[in-house]
């Protein structure tokens, strides 16, 4: 496989604990096009909009202040506020028993809003947490308008933006994508430590029990090991949503080997970078635990996930009635995950290992 890179630029500074610069949009995503960058509608509004409303069934019991929020898990009931930061990495032995030095991650964090008073103040928390891996040679920024949709929706929304592989880097290093599991599990601990560290912006912001992750393309590729290989398994996972993503032959470990939280596959039926055999192949490989697969009807590898098309605003509403289902614990969710993900000339949703139409 091939891969295409966005020009060279710098990489803002990162001060652990500080925000870095804004980072801007860059589209050069795994196996992109070789025409190079893309416009990207940045929309997170119109796929909120478009999303169908859930019944409510609160998996654990309210936090104080709760009762006055509005519902977690409905779209757009929320506004979204943003903060950037950047977490340092301790030096640590790699999944392939190599030796890695500090890794510098810059995080981009979108989160529910109070509705009152205006400012960036979070609505009183506990809130779910979505940890979000982009693709090979990609930053947060081109899928904002899927990450918005959660956020306001009532997820607190966190983008990893990875030091050898991300949108800044001149030469993509490939090979790095092993590291990739054990950043994102640095991220979730970092993000649960500071809700836990009283009078910071996120005190009591998440709730430990609610975590999920998704990923597209060699982020897919990452969220599937963190969630299914022996090398990388994070225990803490509820759910894990694979955007167009494959296992990751480089690594060390074994798929499967004892089951996995409820997963979510979607792929593009004509998608050539990630063929669906890759994706199907995960689907497939556990019986044990709660699967599902999103056919895109004739969609490729990037669209599915950038902009305000028909697939897009599939995507938005599966991905948020799955982490509904699964991260929230609401039972009737499953129910608007079928109708939402079954689309005539669109999409079709299968799951427990039955096939999808396009295969």
């Amino acid at each position: 496989m091939t891969h295409t890179t966005m020009p060279d630029r710098p990489r803002p500074e990162a001060v652990d604990g500080q925000g870095p610069a804004m980072l801007l949009a860059a589209r050069s995503v795994r196996l992109i096009v070789a025409s190079g960058t893309i416009t990207v509608v940045l929309a997170a509004l119109a796929l909120v909009s478009a999303c169908t409303s859930h019944p409510q069934q609160q998996a654990s019991p309210p936090a104080a202040g709760a009762a006055s929020r509005p519902a977690v898990g409905t779209p757009d009931s929320y506004r979204v506020g943003e903060r950037q930061m950047s977490f340092t990495e301790p030096a640590h032995v790699g999944p392939a028993h190599q030796h890695l030095g500090q890794r510098t991650l810059a995080i981009v964090i979108w989160y529910p809003q109070a509705q009152r008073p205006a400012g960036p103040q979070p609505a009183s928390g506990p809130f779910p947490l979505l940890v979000f891996a982009p693709a090979l040679t990609a930053c947060a920024n081109p899928y904002l308008g899927l990450l918005q949709a959660w956020a306001s929706a009532g997820y607190v929304v966190a983008a990893v933006n990875f030091p050898r592989t991300d949108c800044y880097v001149a030469t993509p290093y490939e090979p790095d994508i092993v590291n990739q599991p054990a950043d994102m599990s640095y991220v979730i601990s970092s993000l649960l430590a500071l809700s836990a560290r009283p009078h910071d912006l996120f005190s009591g912001l998440v709730n430990p029990h609610q975590i999920g992750v998704a990923g597209h393309s060699a982020g897919g590729d990452t969220v599937a090991a963190l969630a299914a290989n022996a090398c990388c398994t994070d225990h803490r996972l509820a759910a894990v949503a694979v955007l167009s993503g494959a296992e990751e032959t480089a690594m060390p470990g074994r798929y499967f080997p004892g089951g996995a939280p409820p997963m979510l596959f979607a792929q593009g039926s004509a998608d050539a970078d990630n063929p669906p055999q890759s994706s199907l192949q995960m689907y497939r490989a556990d019986t044990a635990g709660a699967r599902y697969y999103l056919d895109l009807f004739g969609e490729d590898h990037i669209d599915p996930y950038l902009g305000i098309g028909p697939a897009e605003q599939v995507v938005a509403r599966v991905t948020l009635a799955f982490f509904d289902r699964y991260v929230l614990g609401q039972a009737p969710a499953l129910a608007a995950m079928t109708r939402d993900g079954n689309v005539s000339k669109i999409a079709a949703l299968v799951s427990d290992g039955q096939l999808p139409p396009s295969s």
